[in-house]
């Protein structure tokens, strides 16, 4: 098996808002977020690549243009947007346009990291 692994960055505010008001993260706060996704497949195309890292550049756009510098609430649609539901909801943007995507994290700060897998 095959694996490679695409690294992408931006800030945004969330709030927790389903927590208890003197939990800190029940504040309006913001992150500087690292996404990475990871691809997997059994055999390399005709190029020698799982998939030509260029070809992920369409995330990048995504996550410039919808959720860099944005209120993550206000994006996601809920009162309580986690790294959880953000790397869930990337995932599902990458696995409708690549096949070989298998799983995508999103860390919050260098010590926390949640990660989609089906």
């Amino acid at each position: 098996m095959y694996t490679i692994y695409k690294e992408y960055h931006f800030s945004a505010s969330h709030q927790l808002e389903y927590l208890p008001q003197d939990h800190p993260c029940h504040r309006l706060h913001g992150h500087n977020y690292v996404v990475e996704v990871e691809l997997q497949s059994h055999e390399l195309n005709e190029y020698g690549f799982v998939r030509d890292y260029r070809e992920l550049d369409d995330l990048k756009i995504y996550i410039d243009e919808h959720l860099d510098h944005r209120h993550l609430n206000d994006v996601l649609g809920d009162g309580n947007v986690t790294a959880e539901q953000i790397a869930k909801h990337l995932y599902d943007w990458c696995v409708n346009r690549w096949s070989e995507v298998v799983a995508l994290r999103v860390r919050e700060t260098p010590k926390s990291c949640a990660e989609y897998r089906p």
